[in-house]
C-alpha cells in the first residue's frame, strides 16, 4: 500500500530534513522509526526538505508500505519510536502516482517575530528556538510592502546560494503580516519556493518593519535581481512549514505552531 503520512517537528535538534551522514535529521529518525513498524528498511519523500532548525506542523512524507498495518499502527507505532522532537499527526492511503512533492499545489509557511518585551526588553529564553525576536515593528508596512511579492515573478533577489532550481520564477498566491498576540506573524503561500526564499523575504520586511528601507524597497529588489542588494537571511527558527495542498486535498487540517495555537485556528491567519 502507498501511504501519506502528516510530520511535525522541531527543527532545532536537527540538521534539517534531508538525510545525511552521522548528524541527525528528520528523515533519518523517521525512516529509522518505520523500519521498526516494516521490519525491514523504509525510503520516504518529502513535500519539502526544510533546512537545518526549521520547523514544520504541516509537512507530509509519503512511502510505499513493504508489508500491511492498520493506519494507526503507522502513527501510533512509528510515535513510538520517534524522538521528542517529532510526531507523526495522521496516516492515509494514497494512490500510487502520488508523490509528496510532485504532487503538492502549493505550500505555506508562516514566520515568527516575537518582539521583545520587559523594562530591557531583550530575548525570552522560552522563545529563543521558536521565534525571531526583535523591537517594535510596523506590521502594516511590512503586510503592505508584502504586496509586491504577489504573482508569478522572478525572485532571484531572494534566493540563496546553492539553489539547484532551473528556474528562479515562482507564483506567490498569497501574502500577509499581522499581528497575533506578542508575534508578528508573515504568512505566505505560494507554488513552491526557492532556497531560503522564505528567510530571505522575511530579512527584507524586518527591514521595512523596523523602518530602515521604504515599502517600495521590495519592488526595487525584484526588479533588480540581485541578492546582495538584499537584506541578511533571517535566522531559521523563526520558520514553520504549515502546510501543502494537493488535489481533492482530502488530509487533515494541519496544525498552527505550538505558540500560536492559543490564539485561534489556522483559518484566522
Amino acid at each position: 500500500m502507498d501511504l501519506a503520512l502528516g510530520v511535525e517537528y522541531d527543527g532545532a535538534a536537527f540538521s534539517g530534513f534531508q538525510l545525511q551522514r552521522d548528524v541527525p535529521t528528520v528523515q533519518g529518525a523517521i525512516e529509522s522509526a518505520l523500519a521498526k513498524i516494516a521490519a525491514t528498511p523504509v525510503r520516504i519523500a518529502c513535500a519539502g526538505r526544510t533546512d537545518a532548525g526549521v520547523h514544520a506542523t504541516g509537512q507530509v512524507i509519503g512511502f510505499r508500505a513493504p508489508v500491511a498495518r492498520p493506519l494507526r499502527a503507522w502513527v501510533a507505532g512509528t510515535n513510538a519510536h520517534l524522538p521528542p522532537g517529532i510526531r507523526i499527526t495522521w496516516a492515509r492511503e494514497v494512490d500510487a502516482a502520488f508523490h509528496p512533492r510532485f504532487s503538492a499545489l502549493s505550500r505555506r509557511y508562516l514566520y515568527l517575530f516575537a518582539e521583545a518585551a520587559g523594562e530591557y526588553g531583550g530575548a525570552s529564553p522560552l522563545l529563543s528556538a521558536q521565534a525571531v525576536t526583535v523591537g517594535q515593528l510596523d506590521a502594516e508596512a511590512m503586510h503592505r510592502a508584502g504586496r509586491y511579492l504577489l504573482g508569478e515573478q522572478d525572485f532571484s533577489a531572494f534566493r540563496g546560494a546553492g539553489c539547484q532550481s532551473p528556474t528562479p520564477w515562482r507564483h506567490v498566491q498569497r501574502v500577509a503580516v499581522h499581528r497575533a498576540g506578542p508575534f508578528i506573524v508573515l504568512d505566505i503561500t505560494a507554488n513552491a519556493f526557492l532556497l531560503h526564499m522564505v528567510r530571505n523575504i522575511a530579512g527584507a520586511l524586518r527591514q521595512i518593519g523596523e523602518g530602515r528601507r521604504p515599502e517600495s524597497w521590495i519592488r526595487t529588489l525584484l526588479e533588480s535581481r540581485e541578492r546582495r542588494l538584499s537584506a541578511p537571511t533571517a535566522p531559521a527558527c523563526g520558520l514553520y512549514l504549515v502546510r501543502v495542498t494537493y488535489p481533492g486535498d482530502c488530509f487533515p487540517e494541519p496544525l498552527l505552531p505550538p505558540v500560536l495555537r492559543v490564539l485561534g485556528t489556522l483559518d484566522r491567519f
